[in-house]
């Protein structure tokens, strides 16, 4: 057992779970996902408890597509419940593998469950009316621009190719925080907000409405980090560190930041909306509001970035130099 048991927000990226030139077939997704997951174990092992969330960009985009391509044939799905069933298919997809990984590992005392998440947004949200949130398969510029020339709003996405972009409103809270809450301390392994919960606002009369847009997964998991008093943010991506200059000539990897240099380079537009720019944002929400540390770094570091020797290490401004 470690000398403390901390509470670990694992954060797995969409595109970390349909890695780039995949189709996202569902046997693509279950190998990346047990790949992703198998560091994770070892947190679990050592006595952590373990909270893990989900992107869900591929996957919700694809669910859209299905829809919209099937319209007139079966009935449509709005946004909102193609996110609920993203959350249901990844959420089933890590369930499955942890719960397998933690039996092959011996440990066969702490169960993994899936909680379908709701993340209350505002309606009036100014980002609901313009669309940054990249969604779906990429790309090419002639494909984008076919896309366009039928509606989608296409953007550029890291570099990789073309992206259908959505509303993504802040997410103000969790509504099933209390649970998730209890299971944690329980000792259950908790897969939540996937695709950063579903987005729902709230009525005058306090009823709950689905909401057309997609919310950021790390700024929903920061929220809920903040709420469940969570102690470090373990951000697994598609890259092993942060990057200035992402994709230029003059990139340079950052091993660690502080707040207020987090700050400055979001500022100076080092980090992409949509991409990069999110990560840091809610690091920097989450360690202003009693978070000690934000890792960012790709699967297979998980182990050697929480040990000080990989990924970028995210800190308030009076933990500079502090290593672990």
């Amino acid at each position: 057992m470690p000398e403390k048991i901390e509470k670990i927000l694992v954060a797995l990226g969409g595109n970390a779970l349909v890695q780039a030139g995949q189709r996202g077939a569902i046997e693509e997704q279950r190998a990346n996902v047990c790949e992703a997951l198998a560091d994770v174990v070892g947190l679990i092992r050592q006595g952590h408890r373990v909270l893990i969330t989900h992107g869900n960009g591929p996957q919700v985009g694809h669910a859209l597509l299905r829809a919209e391509s099937a319209r007139g044939l079966a009935y449509d799905l709005p946004l909102d419940v193609c996110v609920a069933q993203s959350q249901g298919e990844t959420g089933y997809l890590i369930q499955q593998c942890l719960q397998n990984l933690l039996h092959r590992a011996g440990i066969n005392h702490r169960p993994v469950a899936t909680v379908v998440t709701r993340t209350v947004v505002d309606r009036a949200d100014p980002r609901m009316t313009q669309p940054t949130k990249p969604i779906g398969p990429f790309y090419t510029n002639d494909q984008a621009a076919a896309m366009r020339a039928g509606g989608w709003r296409m953007v550029e996405d890291a570099h990789r190719g073309y992206r259908r972009v959505v509303s993504s409103p802040l997410p103000l809270r969790i509504v099933e925080a209390e649970v998730i809450q209890r299971l944690v301390e329980e000792g259950v392994v908790v897969v939540a907000v996937g695709g950063g919960g579903i987005p729902v606002s709230v009525s005058e009369d306090g009823a709950l409405t689905g909401v057309e847009a997609v919310v950021d997964k790390d700024l929903a998991s920061s929220v809920l980090a903040v709420e469940l008093g969570m102690d470090l943010i373990l951000d697994l991506t598609s890259v092993e560190q942060v990057y200035l200059n992402f994709g230029q000539p003059q990139a340079q990897p950052l091993a660690s930041l502080t707040v207020t240099e987090a700050k400055t380079y979001l500022a100076q537009g080092h980090f992409a909306p949509g991409s990069m720019g999110p990560k840091i944002e809610s690091a920097i929400h989450f360690l202003e509001h009693g978070g000690r540390k934000v890792v960012v770094t790709e699967p297979a570091k998980a182990q050697a970035a929480l040990a000080g020797k990989a990924g970028t290490h995210i800190t308030p401004d009076s933990h500079r130099g502090q290593a672990g």
